[in-house]
């Protein structure tokens, strides 16, 4: 008998804080009770009832002190007595008990593991370097709204989530971010964030099968949603991504980040300023992309349509069978079609252009040039490697070289291998330390005008990589500096900080890292029908957006308006949304000299080297 009861009060002192003062509420009721039930039966009370000696006894086992005043016979004194001490004892309990329920209840708040209870909020699954410029893209987006809120889950202890947050992004504006420590996996952990009601999710995880594992728990999640699920999910490999479209049952946006990285390259490296049109499409500071509907437009041609928006720039179509840039101009628009348009906000997207005739004398007769074969200088190698020159050989013209420098045992045979598929140019390899300066004398004694660094992946320590690209990335400089070549460098590094150790503001001097996949993140989570957007800009089938010389469209040192620049593009069935200054190239309040979707009425005046921005074929 003892030990069973033993194993109960052993049971009942681990049922928490509640349960613990419930039992001793009890215990103190029952104490009061018999100890009046006895003063009332005995007539020790002198006629007092029962109701007004429990009442004295609620009193003292409250106040110690009450009994100071009790006078009678030695059997009443003795039973408040008796009262006075169990609620003196009892007290001391109780007050211990809320001490260390509270300090329990504070600990498991910094824990972060209590839930949240919000309404069209965003959620990320996961921590990473990335994670800050995804806030402070979501914290720009969020401006126009009073109360928006970002939760963040990841198996990060709580506290330090908050404290980085707070040095790396200390004004949040109108966003509140709220951050739990939990699984991505773990349904339970899942349970806490509010799922059914966030506006979208994002999954932020290292690797692909964690990426996967998280699409499979925020689809199979406990708690009913009448819509789908707004997902956004970031994977590497593209063998992953029919798995991860089967987990996610339709229901999420999957972003290919190697893939996208490597186009990313491939398109920056050849064409300088690119890398500010695509940084001002991304991000939330400037002009973005918006979709819209326009009824009134149905039975025009898309041609027709470049003009009719003066404080936007169509880009091309949502129709019925996907996303199309620049679609042939006498595409007929119908019911379900959308209007793609760069513009400052969705607001701004109106029908407020003008379609007046332009004088034939503004548009320019000068041919366009052919294209020459390119030679560029692969410096490094990884495992995007081999998608880069790939993607190289799509955009370059016959007879182009490509050369590859690395020491790594692995990049030869791939070269091998690789070059038997290429279509347009040639690939060599070469076999040195790219960090050592006489080497890359060596290299550059031949005219390279595009060059690629690649960061050595392979190293376990992503600082040590980092450092190497730093080292041969000052090498280029220098070397630029002293012999006065002209050459587009386009570097990658893996860490964000060191991404700013290096920055520099020349338009042909580009850092490619993990923050253009953040801003596509933040973008295609506020709005996933711009994955296939972006999908068909980096892609190297159907149109691209180039940069071309100003003289092929219209007269140079003449006043014109981009009315006139989006007329001629059209009648080459290119689509214009903006321009590139070469006087403000070196600008910092322009970055890259770029102008995308400028004032239309405005008059320019173009000079030779000034560029034009089009969504084209070729």
């Amino acid at each position: 008998m003892r030990n069973k009861l033993k194993y109960r009060f052993d049971n009942l002192m681990s049922k928490g804080t509640g349960v613990l003062i419930a039992s001793l509420a009890i215990i103190t009721l029952l104490m009061i009770t018999i100890v009046s039930l006895i003063v009332w039966a005995t007539g020790a009370g002198d006629g007092t009832g029962f109701l007004s000696l429990f009442w004295m006894g609620v009193l003292r086992s409250l106040d110690p002190g009450t009994m100071g005043g009790d006078t009678g016979s030695f059997l009443f004194v003795a039973a408040m007595f008796v009262i006075t001490l169990g609620g003196i004892f009892i007290f001391s309990i109780l007050v211990g008990l809320l001490t260390t329920g509270i300090s329990s209840k504070l600990e498991s708040l910094q824990k972060g593991h209590s839930i949240v209870v919000e309404q069209d909020h965003t959620v990320i699954l996961g921590w990473s370097s990335q994670i800050f410029t995804i806030l402070s893209e979501l914290i720009e987006a969020n401006s126009n709204q009073k109360n928006a809120c970002i939760v963040i889950m990841s198996p990060t202890d709580k506290v330090e989530m908050d404290e980085e947050i707070r040095n790396r992004i200390p004004n949040t504006k109108t966003t509140r971010i709220v951050t739990r420590n939990g699984s991505a996996i773990d349904l339970n952990d899942l349970g806490l964030l509010s799922l059914h009601t966030a506006r979208s999710i994002i999954i932020n995880e290292c690797d692909d099968a964690n990426a996967i594992k998280a699409l499979l728990a925020v689809i199979n999640s406990p708690t009913t949603r009448t819509t789908p699920y707004n997902i956004v999910a970031v994977l590497r490999e593209p063998k992953n991504v029919e798995v991860a479209k089967i987990a996610a049952r339709g229901q999420a946006e999957i972003i290919l980040e190697d893939a996208i990285i490597s186009r990313i390259i491939a398109q920056t490296c050849r064409q300088s300023g690119l890398s500010a049109v695509y940084t001002e499409l991304l991000d939330f500071g400037g002009d973005e992309i918006y979709l819209r509907a326009f009824p009134e437009l149905v039975g025009k041609t898309y041609g027709e349509t470049l003009s009719l928006f003066a404080s936007s720039a169509v880009m091309g179509l949502k129709m019925k069978d996907g996303v199309r840039l620049n679609p042939p101009m006498n595409t007929i628009l119908s019911e379900d079609d959308e209007i793609i348009a760069v513009t400052a906000d969705d607001d701004t997207l109106l029908l407020n252009g003008s379609s007046a005739a332009i004088e034939e004398s503004l548009f320019s007769s000068s041919p366009t040039a052919p294209a020459l074969p390119e030679r560029i200088l692969i410096l490094g190698w990884n495992e995007n490697a081999e998608r880069i020159i790939e993607e190289l050989d799509h955009y370059v013209a016959g007879d182009s070289r490509i050369t590859v420098v690395s020491d790594l045992s692995e990049a030869k045979p791939a070269i091998r291998r690789i070059e038997r598929a290429l279509e347009h140019a040639s690939v060599k390899h070469v076999e040195e330390d790219i960090t050592q300066r006489a080497a890359l004398d060596a290299l550059l004694s031949e005219n390279y005008p595009h060059i690629i660094l690649l960061s050595d992946r392979s190293l376990e320590d992503v600082q040590k990589a980092d450092a190497n690209t730093l080292i041969t990335l000052l090498h280029l400089r220098n070397i630029a500096e002293t012999t006065g070549k002209q050459f587009s460098i386009v570097s990658e590094m893996l860490d964000l900080r060191n991404r700013r150790l290096a920055q520099v503001a020349k338009v042909n001097d580009f850092i490619v890292s993990d923050t253009i996949i953040s801003l596509l993140i933040a973008q295609v989570s506020e709005n996933n029908v711009l994955n296939a957007v972006f999908e068909d800009i980096f892609d190297a089938d159907g149109s691209e957006i180039y940069l071309k010389p100003v003289e092929q469209y219209v007269r140079i040192g003449e006043p014109v308006s981009f009315y006139a620049v989006i007329e001629a593009a059209r009648r080459k069935g290119e689509t214009a949304f903006g321009y590139k200054i070469a006087a403000e190239s070196e600008s910092e309040t322009i970055p890259g000299g770029i102008h995308v979707n400028p004032l239309k009425s405005a008059s320019i005046r173009f000079a030779q080297g000034d560029r034009i921005i089009v969504a084209a074929e070729d």
